[in-house]
């Protein structure tokens, strides 16, 4: 199996900088509880001098946004989504050992990262642009179309397990007790984009490995080494 993004997005988007990790030996029984508090507590000490609309992390992603012809301020990547969370609530709800340490990373990072489970995708995953035929389940089990253009991961299956690029993952490939193996994906478009995801990568693969069974393949991905094989 293969992870990338197409031709279109490197050169639409030659400012994105992607990390990717695979692992297997995932199960739901890892206590992640001190390792959350760790990157929460780098979140909130950023929280109490700006506030996330000002990181320059989601300052890029809603010029990415708009590019895309979104409203930035409607349709927002998943890490604003979650800071703007975090700072209102001052903690996040929890789904599963992996989902919540990686939305933890992603709060200390303002880095957007998203998981899927990989024995629920058919062919290659890619980044691209939708034709608008492509089908996307909600995480209320309805189906869907994206907009023709919208930037989604599409399957071998023509199955989107993300809409609006970092906006919303599906349902189909959530991460659940039963999840096994998992993809995982970090983007950012930002001027440091490049030194903070390799960062974030080593983060991720250093918690895997002290919460599961599990040595991850990893690896950076850019316009002049686009792809992933898993």
């Amino acid at each position: 199996m293969q992870f990338s993004h197409s031709d279109a997005i490197w050169q639409a988007f030659p400012e994105l900088r992607a990390g990717v990790l695979h692992v297997g030996g995932i199960h739901a029984n890892a206590d992640v509880e001190a390792a959350i508090a760790d990157f929460n507590a780098i979140a909130e000490a950023r929280l109490t001098r700006a506030q996330e609309g000002e990181f320059p992390e989601i300052q890029a992603w809603r010029r990415g946004f708009s590019r895309m012809g979104l409203k930035p301020t409607q349709y927002r990547c998943a890490s604003e989504a979650l800071l703007r969370r975090f700072r209102h609530e001052h903690a996040l709800p929890r789904l599963h050992p992996l989902i919540d340490l990686c939305n933890a990373i992603s709060l200390a990072f303002a880095i957007p990262i998203a998981v899927f489970d990989t024995e629920k995708i058919v062919g290659d995953l890619e980044v691209r642009r939708a034709r608008g035929d492509e089908t996307y389940l909600t995480f209320a089990g309805e189906s869907e179309h994206p907009e023709a253009n919208e930037v989604i991961f599409a399957d071998g299956d023509d199955r989107a397990h993300a809409r609006r690029w970092t906006n919303r993952q599906s349902g189909l490939s959530a991460v659940r007790e039963t999840t096994r193996s998992v993809l995982i994906v970090a983007e950012a478009l930002h001027a440091s984009a490049g030194d903070d995801i390799a960062r974030l990568v080593e983060t991720v693969a250093d918690a895997l490995a002290r919460h599961w069974p599990a040595t991850p393949k990893t690896a950076m991905l850019s316009p002049v080494s686009p792809r992933f094989e898993f």
